[in-house]
């Protein structure tokens, strides 16, 4: 296998394109942030939140998940929002990340008695990228061309599943405005609201959405239960992307793709994962696995590969070689390195890579196909051609690194 050096890794181009902002604080803003809104937390210094909440490791997921609620707690003020929002695309521009695109689930930030609505959320996360990328694009390397400039997109999440209480003010008041109604119809209707108020935004207001994704609880909550969400979504030129075969196997990424019209799927880990398939209608699950990896390889659905967090949250994974990312690379698909979240996972896109190449055998025109899928596969907030000649400078830009660096094709 090729080494491949700290410094070459940070610089040469990168995306993330699965990036949660509220799992993605930076720790001393976390608690400043606490201060302005008076919320109280485990702990006010960072040794003490690291040693509380934000682990290395984590027992399960619930517990990985619990460290959202101070984070969540923290951005339900449009200042907090903002900033969060500008630090995050700060942060990866400063380890040579130049496009992300930013996800959350606004629904768990609005809090209408309080004067927070949908707009103003989606307004205070815009001003906050759009202020780090108008500075960065300023500089003098990117308008001489010797640098790619940055560029972003906004990705919404519809939650799987929330319960009448705890989750958020917003899906609070909807249980009880809606309180004689199953609770699978109430999740419904709000991912369907989320999805128009969404294609609303982007198209009156040019808010760069780009994408609806699908959170939250797998198991449990089908892909199929929000078929209609995704298929408005997809009548309105909304991109998709889904948390699929994560908690649940290789039926979880068939029903994202066959019922949702994914475009990308999001981990995709326990697809290669056998014992994971549940449906006694497939008696040759290796045969099922088999021709489902070559239908999404063929079409070039991308999948987000979190490797850090999969480890965290999955306990049948101890060691990262023996993670499915190599069955995706033996499968020949577009896979797409991510951080998932990068303070609850302690980790950056650089780290990720570094994962990547240094326990699986990724040649360098194989890493350059992972990089140029990173902003091919991407949900690029303008037309295809402009997204065609975006990836073709990032990744000139990597071939420029490269040979810095001593790597020959």
């Amino acid at each position: 296998m090729p080494h491949y050096s700290a410094d070459f890794i940070k610089e040469m181009p990168k995306s993330d394109l699965h990036l949660h902002l509220d799992g993605s604080l930076r720790l001393e803003s976390l608690i400043e942030m606490a201060k302005r809104s008076q919320l109280t937390l485990p702990s006010n210094t960072v040794a003490g939140l690291k040693e509380l909440v934000f682990k290395e490791s984590y027992n399960n997921l619930g517990e990985y998940l619990h460290c959202f609620q101070y984070t969540c707690g923290v951005l339900r003020n449009m200042e907090n929002l903002e900033q969060a929002s500008y630090e995050l695309a700060i942060d990866n521009q400063q380890e040579g990340v130049n496009y992300i695109e930013v996800r959350f689930a606004p629904q768990l930030l609005i809090d209408l008695p309080a004067g927070i609505t949908f707009d103003k959320v989606m307004h205070a996360v815009n001003n906050g990228l759009k202020r780090a990328q108008t500075e960065y694009n300023q500089q003098a390397v990117v308008i001489s061309g010797d640098k790619p400039p940055f560029a972003y997109g906004i990705i919404n999440c519809a939650m799987r599943m929330f319960g009448d209480k705890g989750f958020s003010p917003y899906y609070t008041n909807l249980f009880q405005l809606m309180r004689d109604f199953e609770p699978m119809q109430v999740i419904k209707l709000a991912a369907m609201e989320l999805v128009r108020a969404s294609v609303r935004l982007r198209d009156e207001e040019g808010v760069p959405i780009v994408a609806l994704d699908l959170a939250g609880q797998e198991s449990g909550y089908p892909a199929h239960n929000f078929k209609e969400v995704y298929e408005y979504a997809h009548q309105h030129f909304l991109l998709k992307t889904l948390h699929a075969g994560e908690a649940y196997g290789a039926e979880s990424v068939f029903e994202a793709i066959t019922e949702c019209y994914a475009d990308r799927i999001g981990h995709g880990y326990s697809m290669f994962m056998p014992e994971m398939i549940r449906d006694p209608n497939i008696l040759d699950k290796q045969k099922y696995i088999k021709e489902l990896a070559s239908y999404i390889a063929d079409k070039r659905i991308a999948i987000e590969v979190c490797l850090t967090s999969n480890l965290q949250t999955n306990p049948a994974i101890t060691d990262i070689k023996q993670h499915k990312l190599r069955d995706m690379l033996e499968n020949r698909i577009a896979t797409v390195i991510c951080t998932d979240n990068r303070l609850v996972s302690n980790t950056t896109v650089s780290r990720e890579y570094q994962l990547a190449v240094d326990n699986f055998d990724i040649p360098l025109k194989r890493l350059k196909d992972i990089v140029a899928y990173g902003f091919k596969k991407s949900f690029f907030p303008g037309s295809y051609v402009e997204k065609r000649e975006y990836a073709k400078q990032c990744l000139e830009y990597f071939d420029k690194v490269a040979r810095k660096y001593g790597f020959i094709y």
